[in-house]
């Protein structure tokens, strides 16, 4: 059965929410949006691709900073309406320079941070 990506249920704004997955150690990531042109894209080049809803642009993960997400696997949650892509991250994944943008926890009513950003 081949995959179309309208069968998977959008926003009213046309996006989608995307977990991004380490491939191999199974750590979280980030999250950011697709469109459906973003989730054909990412299909068909193996580079993930989401879409920037304050540039309302297409950006490919890494083209500016070099912190690439080759694509591993690309699931569908149960209500079609969440994807997670398991990835093959180069650097950080996160904008802050961060391993993953889940690098804040709340404990004991306290913000804590888990992880400091990479050096260059």
């Amino acid at each position: 059965m081949s995959f179309d990506p309208a069968t998977l249920t959008f926003t009213s704004d046309g996006l989608i929410p995307a977990i991004a997955q380490d491939a191999a150690t199974g750590e979280v990531l980030m999250m950011a949006w697709m469109t459906a042109e973003a989730v054909t894209r990412t299909l068909e080049t193996g580079r993930v691709t989401y879409w920037s809803r304050s540039r309302q642009a297409f950006w490919v993960k890494g083209e500016s900073s070099g912190h690439v997400q080759k694509l591993v696997d690309f699931r569908v949650d149960c209500d079609r309406d969440c994807l997670l892509v398991l990835v093959d991250q180069t650097g950080p994944a996160c904008h802050t320079n961060r391993r993953s943008c889940f690098y804040t926890a709340v404990r004991a009513g306290e913000e804590v941070e888990l992880m400091t950003p990479v050096e260059d």
